[in-house]
């Protein structure tokens, strides 16, 4: 006779872990249905999609780590753009998964899915952790990734966010169970790592605070804090390699990291939190260009506030959940806060962190069962608190009244869950009102509306087609987006001869149009350069200005096309050497007649020396063969002076200079008659920053190898 066959409970932990993410993957196709760009929106479509799409070429080519893209110019110092995550595996698998679909708005929906689906398993895990039941755990992995946060804003457009978030849980867990000797310290090494390669310093600060909150809650159990210090010493030496290219930039480019101020631009008032369940509230939160937002940015789950009163808190011991109380307290403080402190603006940012650790003590207060003593004073109470929130919504909007009617009836609906007093079924209802709830906002809120919308194509086929032209040298795009008229974004018209952010590097051409948050001061300053394009029409003129280095900006660029959209200058005139060779009614195409000298790399001016050969060996270096060296000799390459060049000509190191506009100048000493300069670029405190991060990795396998 065969023995019955007994679930084993990690059996049964991960079948709900699976169910959890079938049912996230699920609902996160339901904004597609009703936006089929929903996931291609604002920085998405102008900064991650066609960065990742480059990203993923450059390592099929064998080019790995991806850590400058000359090509790309302000944007192309891709180890100061953290948030690509180029030292992250798994993001790198995603790039060569966007080049192999070929559409960008199919990858976004693939790749976003996947990280929404991994924040949600995340969420469910850590709950667990906590003692939360599994289908309680489960409510709240398939709400948090839902939430309006999540959803719209680091889901839909702010990607790297979202890949940086998506990891939170996943290194709290294994730090909580690495401090408590239920895992091995290197699990939390290798998930702080994922964490924090990612590049969001937002989760960073994140593990900060869910570090510190560990702390307390394991020296109130007086274990573990040994083994917890070592784990999170591991996992901070990895954040130099991450995040010290981000602070050397601050000289040359756009943040300097020693703003502390408060515009109120995404900054929460505590009223605004109250309405966390009301799926139709949209927030007077100023946004982007608006005194309020259009979106339910703080919308967090339908049920939390109305099933307060019927939750068990006598299950949430301070002691053992003294970690989440630390981060969820220390979270609203910064939602509240400045709204940019260093480098870290727009507080909403720490919103999806708070609704973390509420989900955990939520799912522990949930999982002890409904109170079902009191019933009167419960029911008065959770009316009342429902009453207040329609209120709320309604006076922040009232025209939306009728969405603000259906949040309340949907809140409301808790207390049938409560009548019922079947503890197995509340679960499942909480996770059918889920549903309801998001059917509910996708449809009355299909777009986020706060941000850019560029309606780009995403067709990779198509945008290089149109651009094949552009393809042979570096192009300046002098244009304004706000001078294209709304129905030719819409219809996609304008991007037949324009693109602005990164899409040009989709379409494979070299171009000085680039999204960054990082900048390049000079270059900026020099045509009022921005992701846009050059801006201003004096650009124009000072494209042909000479400066100290005696040639035209146009040739220190090695600029080989200029597009000049009509509505911003109507006629340019070509100067000498230039032609026109494409006009129509939206933009002039200029080229050069001329090619540059030096094909093969990047040098675009060579004063008081006579050039041999100029080769470009990579990226990150250049070679050039000289002789007839003057007194006053100097290289000047068509490459930004981000810090990290070092140049070297027989052994000893030359001086590494930037031009007014920004470009690396190299002077060669005098007496120097003959020999070969070596360009080489590596991000500030690179070599120390590998080596710390393998420190890290050693400390953690060194620290603890038992399973108990």
């Amino acid at each position: 006779m065969r023995a019955p066959i007994v679930a084993v409970p990690w059996r049964r932990d991960l079948g709900a872990a699976c169910g959890v993410a079938v049912v996230v993957a699920l609902l996160a196709q339901l904004p597609v249905l009703v936006n089929p760009a929903f996931y291609f929106w604002d920085d998405s479509a102008a900064q991650f999609l066609p960065m990742w799409h480059r990203l993923g070429e450059r390592l099929l080519a064998g080019q790995w780590p991806p850590l400058l893209e000359p090509d790309s110019w302000m944007g192309g110092d891709l180890a100061a753009e953290a948030l690509f995550g180029v030292w992250n595996p798994v993001h790198l698998a995603e790039f060569v998964l966007v080049v192999a679909l070929g559409d960008l708005a199919v990858a976004a929906v693939v790749v976003k899915t996947q990280f929404l689906v991994l924040l949600g398993v995340g969420a469910h895990v850590l709950c667990r952790e906590y003692g939360a039941s599994r289908p309680v755990a489960a409510v709240f992995g398939v709400a948090l990734p839902v939430s309006g946060f999540v959803l719209y804003f680091q889901a839909a457009t702010w990607a790297g966010g979202l890949m940086g978030l998506a990891w939170v849980p996943w290194a709290w867990w294994a730090l909580r169970r690495a401090g408590r000797d239920r895992a091995p310290v290197w699990a939390a090494f290798a998930f702080g790592y994922l964490c924090v390669s990612a590049g969001d310093p937002y989760a960073v600060l994140a593990l900060v605070l869910i570090g510190a909150g560990l702390l307390l809650e394991l020296r109130f159990a007086r274990i573990g804090v040994r083994r917890l210090l070592l784990a999170i010493a591991s996992v901070a030496m990895v954040v130099p390699l991450v995040f010290a290219p981000v602070l050397a930039t601050a000289p040359v480019g756009w943040r300097t990291g020693l703003l502390l101020f408060n515009a109120g631009l995404l900054a929460p008032d505590p009223g605004d939190l109250l309405n966390l369940s009301v799926a139709g509230f949209v927030p007077q939160i100023r946004s982007f260009g608006s005194f309020r937002m259009t979106v339910p940015a703080l919308y967090f789950t339908w049920f939390a506030l109305p099933l307060a009163p019927w939750l068990d808190w006598r299950a949430v011991r301070a002691r053992r959940c003294a970690g989440v109380f630390v981060v969820a307290g220390a979270g609203v403080l910064l939602c509240l806060g400045p709204s940019q402190v260093g480098m870290l603006r727009w507080p909403l940012r720490y919103l999806p962190v708070v609704y973390l650790a509420l989900a955990v003590v939520l799912a522990v207060a949930l999982s002890a069962g409904l109170r079902t003593d009191h019933r009167r004073t419960r029911t008065l109470i959770t009316l009342l608190a429902v009453a207040l929130c329609g209120y709320l919504s309604f006076a922040a909007w009232p025209s939306l009244w009728a969405r603000h009617a259906v949040s309340v009836v949907l809140m409301a609906s808790v207390l049938g869950l409560a009548a019922l007093g079947r503890r197995a079924l509340v679960p499942w209802g909480l996770q059918l009102g889920t549903v309801v709830a998001l059917v509910f906002q996708v449809c009355w809120f299909p777009a986020n509306h706060d941000v850019a919308v560029y309606s780009f194509p995403s067709d990779v086929r198509r945008i290089r087609a149109d651009f094949a032209h552009l393809r042979s040298g570096t192009v300046v795009q002098i244009a304004d987006r706000s001078r294209i008229a709304a129905r030719d974004v819409e219809s996609g018209a304008a991007w037949r001869q324009l693109l602005f952010g990164n899409m040009h590097a989709v379409a494979g051409v070299p171009s000085l149009v680039s999204y960054t948050g990082i900048g390049f001061r000079a270059l900026h300053e020099r045509l009022c350069l921005g992701y846009f394009g050059a801006q201003c029409p004096d650009a124009y003129r000072r494209l042909w200005e000479a400066d100290e280095v005696g040639a035209p900006l146009a040739d220190q660029l090695r600029v080989r096309d200029v597009v000049v959209q009509r509505r911003s200058l109507d006629l340019p005139v070509a100067p000498p050497g230039w032609r026109v060779v494409h006009r129509d009614a939206d933009v002039t195409r200029l080229q050069r007649s001329e090619p540059m000298p030096w094909p093969a790399g990047r040098l675009s001016v060579a004063s008081d020396v006579r050039v041999l050969a100029d080769h470009e060996r990579s990226a990150r270096s250049e070679q050039v063969r000289f002789d007839r060296a003057g007194p006053r000799a100097q290289l000047v390459f068509a490459r930004l002076a981000w810090p990290g060049y070092r140049a070297t000509a027989g052994g000893a190191e030359l001086p590494v200079r930037a031009t007014s506009a920004g470009l690396v100048r190299v002077e060669l000493p005098e007496g120097t008659r003959a020999g070969t300069v070596r360009l080489e670029w590596s991000p500030p405190g690179y070599r120390a920053g590998i080596v710390l991060a393998l420190a890290g990795a050693l400390l953690a396998s060194l620290a603890g190898r038992r399973w108990v």
